[in-house]
């Protein structure tokens, strides 16, 4: 089977470090999300000055130097999908930026979590292709060793309420199918993305350090799917929540990077 010949040499045939150059004075500590409104209403409310742009094929995605608080960050939109995902941040990580806090919306396999509700994958489903270059194989992948105890101090401060669990981490949404979401669910994942599982791997094998959450925005629990706030417009006071909750510990992050 191809994805089980993984090959553990960091150096590959094209290098992340021979496209991009290190950018003087970059952030260290990066800030993103998946979905456009959210990171507009987040560049719009902070501003910001472009640094450099992540290029692919298709498109441009420009990365901005901003501030919260007092903490320098780096900010930019994901890319949607695990492939495209890990390119981009191969290439941030060549820039300079060592730490990333990244969020997004997720599917819920238990409906109890609620629209927009806060989830902290411990582990992921590796149900995608692109882990298996950064991992050796196995049906499941750590999730933020680091930075839980942190985060979760956040959320008590702001009185929000969270979940904790593992993660399905698809590349194909059109095939959630009832008997693999309850299957998943049965293995204890409590939500579904196309990231997660291919991020942490690729924070594992690069040596860098990345925390990722979720906000709930549809249903997939019970066979019968549900949109919520999946809309871009849906739910926006619940979206900009989330959006706070990362700024504040990307905040704490790069204070101890200084």
């Amino acid at each position: 089977m191809l994805l089980h010949e993984f090959d553990p040499n960091p150096a590959a045939v094209i290098n992340p470090w021979g496209i991009i150059q290190p950018i003087p004075d970059c952030p260290r500590v990066a800030v993103s999300c998946f979905e456009r409104s959210t990171f507009d209403r987040m560049l719009d409310r902070l501003g910001g000055v472009e640094i450099m742009r992540l290029r692919k094929a298709n498109l441009q995605t420009p990365v901005y130097r901003t501030k919260y608080r007092s903490a320098e960050i780096a900010l930019f939109e994901a890319y949607v999908g695990a492939a495209g995902c890990v390119g981009d941040l191969e290439e941030l990580f060549a820039a300079g930026v060592e730490k990333l806090v990244l969020f997004g919306t997720c599917g819920v396999l238990d409906r109890s979590v609620g629209d927009c509700g806060i989830i902290i994958p411990t582990a992921a489903l590796r149900d995608e292709g692109t882990s298996f270059h950064y991992a050796p194989p196995s049906d499941e992948i750590e999730v933020n060793p680091k930075y839980r105890e942190e985060f979760i101090e956040i959320l008590h401060r702001h009185e929000y309420t969270y979940t904790q669990g593992k993660v399905w981490t698809t590349g194909a949404f059109y095939r959630e199918t009832a008997e693999k979401a309850a299957r998943r669910k049965a293995a204890g994942c409590v939500c579904v993305d196309m990231e997660c599982a291919a991020v942490a791997a690729l924070a594992q094998f690069r040596g860098k350090e990345v925390f990722q959450f979720f906000h709930a925005s549809d249903n997939l629990d019970g066979g019968e799917w549900e949109a919520w706030s999946l809309s871009q417009s849906a739910n926006i006071t619940g979206k900009d929540k989330a959006a706070l909750l990362a700024l504040e510990l990307a905040a704490k992050l790069a204070e101890r990077a200084e």
